[in-house]
């Protein structure tokens, strides 16, 4: 196993440090301090099979979170706001008049800290910052906390968080796969299973409504695995309000510790994904939304759709619906969660 650091550039005057570590089985995988990007993920087979850019400067400008954390909370928060103990909280809109993973300064665009050495397990890298009080909205400070571990088969990360006053953290990592080996390629032929009965039921803004919907008979019931184009231009409400897959599926099996959040396959090549985690629900994204011709890592071009995301994370919007559970962290207390994914070449 190696770990290596590269001086990347700078951000806000902050310098930008990458770190790539190496596993003894040849896994590979790059992170930046800025946003704690992974740049790239390659398969011991030689695969890479996440989407990214070659320099820092793609990442400054990137429309698509590639790659990167995501926080304080992952997703939206409808209205930007949301009531604590009785006080309003007025949130960055950066999604129409909506909040989306932290805002438009959220932990995705913020230098953090690193510290890299190895473990029995693999290779790690920890990045850590501090979100001070009123940070996108939000009140309180937090004391965050990533740690990436690459394994023999796969990566994992260990998102923690505390915090001083009570405050919503639900952090989580927006890499988008592609396991055909081309980058550019679409991704609607990999079959994608999800143990998942219900989604929630979203407005024309994606916006929960507070209800949970059975899949069954719908384009979004993939408990026995389906192609992800195979039902995406449906005539459905919430697959045209996404223009494709942008939804949180709510896992069946959730018992509190690592659970099964997906698989996905590429039936070309056999390469497989597994989606390891300790969180209630997993938000499936089809990449509907990557901009055409959008200048990607290595020349390759990107293009809707050509990559999917499986964010595992709390219930969207959960900070303004009592009914969900919540994602809100009390003073003195801490979060954790955790995600692995797993590969089969």
């Amino acid at each position: 196993m190696s770990i290596r650091r590269e001086p990347w550039g700078e951000a806000g005057a902050h310098p930008v440090d990458l770190y790539t570590l190496t596993s003894a089985s040849g896994m590979e995988v790059s992170v930046a301090t800025y946003g704690g990007v992974v740049v790239r993920l390659v398969l011991p087979d030689g695969t890479g099979v996440t989407h990214g850019y070659d320099a820092l400067d793609g990442y400054l400008a990137d429309p698509c979170y590639f790659g990167c954390l995501v926080g304080r909370v992952g997703n939206r928060i409808g209205n930007a706001r949301f009531t604590l103990d009785g006080v309003e909280y007025a949130l960055d809109q950066n999604h129409g008049r909506h909040h989306l993973h932290g805002g438009a300064k959220g932990f995705h665009t913020r230098v953090w800290e690193a510290e890299a050495g190895e473990t029995p397990d693999g290779p790690k890298l920890r990045l850590s910052r501090t979100s001070p009080e009123g940070e996108g909205g939000y009140p309180g400070t937090v004391e965050a906390r990533v740690e990436y571990t690459l394994l023999e088969n796969g990566l994992r990360l260990d998102f923690f968080a505390t915090v001083d006053k009570a405050t919503p953290v639900s952090m989580t990592n927006h890499s988008y796969f592609n396991l055909s080996g081309d980058l550019g390629a679409s991704c609607l032929g990999h079959r994608l299973a999800i143990p998942a009965g219900r989604i929630l039921e979203t407005d024309a803004d994606l916006i929960p409504t507070g209800a949970l919907m059975d899949v069954t008979g719908t384009p979004f019931d993939f408990r026995d695995g389906a192609a992800v184009g195979a039902r995406i231009g449906e005539d459905h409400p919430a697959l045209l309000a996404g223009r494709g897959y942008d939804h949180y599926f709510v896992l069946d099996d959730v018992f509190g510790g690592l659970a099964k959040g997906a698989e996905a396959v590429d039936p070309a090549s056999g390469r497989t994904l597994t989606v390891w985690t300790t969180a209630p629900g997993v938000q499936f994204y089809s990449g509907n939304h990557i901009p055409a011709g959008l200048s990607g890592r290595d020349g390759v071009c990107y293009g809707p759709c050509c990559g999917f995301c499986l964010e595992t994370q709390g219930f969207v919007d959960a900070p303004n619906r009592p009914e969900f559970p919540p994602v809100t962290l009390k003073a003195g207390t801490a979060g954790k969660l955790t995600i692995m994914y797993t590969f089969i070449a």
